[in-house]
């Protein structure tokens, strides 16, 4: 999710070079940001080549910010800077 908070479209592609990760690790994560309606698929062909590209959703990005604040709450109780 952070690398579409962060750009307004990515293809498959790029987010597997981003993130580093296998096709199959990729795609399990994408179906199930998908069916949390937390991303938007666009399919589409480029010449004859098909691509993909994910965009992040508003409730996406939503519950981005909300596991972000999660995290930061639960780091200044840890270092007691709450």
């Amino acid at each position: 999710m952070s690398a579409l908070i962060a750009g307004e479209e990515m293809d498959f592609n790029r987010l597997k070079e981003i993130l580093e990760v296998t096709d199959g690790n990729l795609a399990s994560h994408l179906k199930a940001l998908e069916k949390e309606e937390y991303i938007e698929v666009q399919k589409s062909f480029v010449g004859r080549k098909p691509n993909t590209k994910y965009v992040a959703t508003k409730a996406g990005k939503v519950a981005f910010m909300v596991h972000i604040d999660a995290l930061e709450a639960l780091i200044k109780e840890q270092t007691g800077r709450g």
